[in-house]
């Protein structure tokens, strides 16, 4: 079974969850590529790093979920905004590594490509839906959950990312994405 990501549920509203995710690490490349074409075209990348393409030669479990986000120069905490339409764009997509690794455990990569990050401890809103692979299901579910957060009386701070759970076997109709957005901590 594939290992997910880590999180204290904080809280539940009726349009998000409100989560605390730990102090994490991530393996990320960046791509140009369309919005949808993205996870696909660092795909291979990456499953080349956790395949034992590293110093260590050694294999590291695939976990859940590959997350996308806008390549732009942002503090890294959050990923994806995307903002582009459906045109081409740069992407940076990440697997998130197994608890177990920190920064300095984790294997390093033998491709320039692949980047390691370590993610603070984040408090963050996430609103699950199914569905397609597409930037205009993103964005309408980022909005969404935007105004629930701001109408919860939360703040959100920087860009949003996009989480992608099954495999693209899974018909669309059932697979789980998530829109997950930092919030400024109260007090």
């Amino acid at each position: 079974m594939t290992e997910k990501q880590v999180y204290e549920l904080v809280q539940t509203y009726r349009d998000f969850e409100l989560r605390r995710y730990p102090s994490h690490v991530v393996a990320e490349v960046v791509v140009r590529a369309p919005f949808a074409d993205a996870g696909n075209a660092a795909f291979r990348t990456l499953a080349g790093y956790i395949g034992g393409q590293n110093r260590s030669a050694g294999k590291i479990a695939m976990t859940a979920p590959v997350v996308q986000r806008d390549a732009e120069p942002i503090a890294m905490t959050a990923p994806v905004l995307q903002t582009q339409g459906d045109g081409e764009g740069e992407y940076a997509v990440s697997f998130v590594l197994p608890s177990t690794y920190t920064l300095e455990t984790a294997p390093v990569p033998t491709n320039p490509a692949v980047r390691l990050h370590e993610h603070p401890t984040t408090l963050a809103a996430a609103r699950r839906y199914r569905g397609r692979w597409t930037q205009a299901s993103f964005e309408h579910h980022r909005a969404l959950l935007v105004d629930a957060v701001r109408g919860a009386g939360l703040t959100p701070v920087g860009p949003p990312r996009w989480a992608r759970f099954d495999p693209p076997i899974v018909p669309a109709p059932l697979r789980r994405n998530e829109v997950v957005q930092d919030l400024a901590e109260d007090g």
